[in-house]
């Protein structure tokens, strides 16, 4: 863990002129460091839990990277007072380290088996403050909406727009966008006091793609 630790503050250091920074909230980091990522992995994948790199955890999905889960969750400016949609639940990971900085997460994933072992390997560990459900994220959460911040662990090839409509005024998006594993970028959008949203280039970044099941999609 303490190594994991470290190897995030390097590829900070590394990548600061990008992120516009050079370190991470102490906040965010106590969070990374109370989240066992060893229960989030698969058994044979365990030996390399605290590695700096994603693993695979089933169905074509991976948990990302320590870095990266970290630098997302940091770009969102969590508050303990806030909620938060995440889109893509995965093995829970990402969603275990926002529960300690969020009031409310909401978490959705599209496989069922992903969505279900999540929730009972969540439930498991303790983690209360989580309302999980199975949906395609291109259409968000709206019941509970506006939202302080969303977080895509997916690449989309663009950014939904009802993400955006879901964002609360003062909310933050972070999401990677691109058609290409070896293109995409990771952008942050924030939305004003007036309803307009902005957006900034992150870094570039290699996710899964985020799958679109809706009618239109199937369509096009």
């Amino acid at each position: 863990m303490q190594q994991m630790l470290a190897d995030i503050n390097s590829e900070v250091g590394y990548t600061r002129h990008l992120i516009g920074k050079a370190s991470l909230d102490q906040r965010l980091m106590d969070a990374m460091a109370q989240v066992p990522r060893d229960e989030f992995v698969p058994d044979e994948m365990k030996k390399l839990a605290f590695d700096n790199g994603p693993l695979p955890i089933g169905h074509g999905q991976t948990i990302s990277q320590p870095y990266i889960v970290a630098l997302m969750t940091d770009l969102l400016v969590p508050e303990p007072d806030q909620s938060v949609l995440e889109v893509g639940t995965g093995s829970g990971y990402q969603t275990a380290v926002l529960s300690l900085l969020y009031h409310k997460v909401y978490s959705m994933e599209l496989i069922p088996e992903l969505s279900k072992s999540a929730s009972q390997r969540l439930a498991r560990l303790g983690y209360t403050n989580i309302q999980p459900c199975c949906g395609n994220g291109y259409q968000g959460w709206p019941e509970h909406a506006p939202y302080h911040g969303i977080l895509v662990t997916a690449a989309a090839p663009y950014i939904p727009e009802a993400l955006r409509e879901q964002l609360a005024p003062g909310g933050r998006l972070v999401i990677p966008v691109g058609s290409f594993r070896m293109s995409q970028q990771l952008l942050l959008v924030t939305k004003d006091a007036q309803g307009h949203t902005h957006t900034r280039d992150i870094l570039s970044v290699a996710f899964v793609p985020l799958v679109d099941q809706s009618p239109a999609a199937f369509d096009e």
